[in-house]
């Protein structure tokens, strides 16, 4: 994907707005930019994608991933989405079905696309959804999404990494890590099997709390209490997601960089 400009745009929330901002940018030393992002148009879903694979086959799988989890959400926004086998009694279970599936559709798509070109490809997933009362978080690999909730950053979703796993084993310390070679391996991705688990979070927002999606060219260069800091001291969105990417550049940028920042606000 191209690089982009930042640009605002706000949405009913409830008695609420939700406010969005995002850009993509190619860093400082790679060729291609492998990410994608979607920004909401007429639906409160915002995703980041990190394609894997080489040019051809990590910006052809991002862009599948990002397309094909919106083109669901749009074509089942007027319907009551397909559960079964889930026994769905709440309007929350039915989106969080609804993400899964967009996610997993996503991923049978990447499967199948590198099955036809005899090749391997690869994406990231997070995705961003509102309702008007909760919030669905639906990810797969090591993009992130944070919640800024009165100066505290918050990792909402678990990196589908080794080092993460190493971690989680007690095998490997966070200072070891910070140094481990072999960082940017992820264990579960869309693209690389026929079916894939989707990990889902759900939470009610408050007012004033900012989610922050984002490619591990971003968190790779910037510490998350560096991230907090500047999501914290500028108002707005635009400018912050811009003045994010430019530090993530200037601390070396050595991967492209992605980054969707979504705000609570009062109606």
């Amino acid at each position: 994907m191209v690089d982009s400009t930042a640009v605002s745009t706000s949405f009913p929330l409830g008695s609420h707005r939700v406010r969005f901002a995002g850009a993509t940018n190619i860093g400082r030393k790679r060729e291609h930019n492998e990410d994608s992002i979607a920004l909401p148009t007429s639906i409160r879903l915002a995703i980041v994608a990190d394609g894997m694979g080489g040019h051809a086959s990590g910006d052809v799988a991002s862009r599948l991933a990002v397309d094909t989890v919106s083109d669901y959400f749009e074509s089942t926004a007027e319907q009551q989405p397909l559960t079964w086998p889930y026994k769905v009694d709440t309007e929350e279970r039915a989106e969080i079905n609804r993400m899964t599936q967009g996610v997993m559709l996503a991923n049978l798509e990447i499967w199948e696309k590198a099955q036809q070109v005899g090749g391997r490809m690869g994406t990231t997933i997070v995705g961003l959804y509102f309702l008007d009362d909760r919030v669905i978080v639906g990810h797969v690999g090591d993009s992130r999404c944070y919640r800024l909730r009165d100066g505290e950053l918050v990792q909402i979703t678990e990196d589908h990494s080794l080092m993460n796993d190493y971690i989680r084993m007690k095998r490997m310390t966070a200072e070891e890590a910070a140094n481990w070679p072999h960082k940017n391996v992820v264990v579960r991705a869309l693209g690389m099997k026929e079916s894939v688990a989707v990990d889902i979070h759900a939470e009610k927002p408050q007012v004033g709390d900012v989610y922050i999606l984002c490619s591990d060219g971003l968190t790779g260069m910037l510490t998350d209490d560096q991230i907090a800091v500047m999501v914290s001291t500028e108002r707005e969105l635009d400018q912050c997601v811009e003045k994010l990417i430019d530090a993530a550049n200037d601390a070396g940028g050595v991967d492209n960089i992605s980054v969707i920042l979504a705000r609570v606000e009062a109606g």
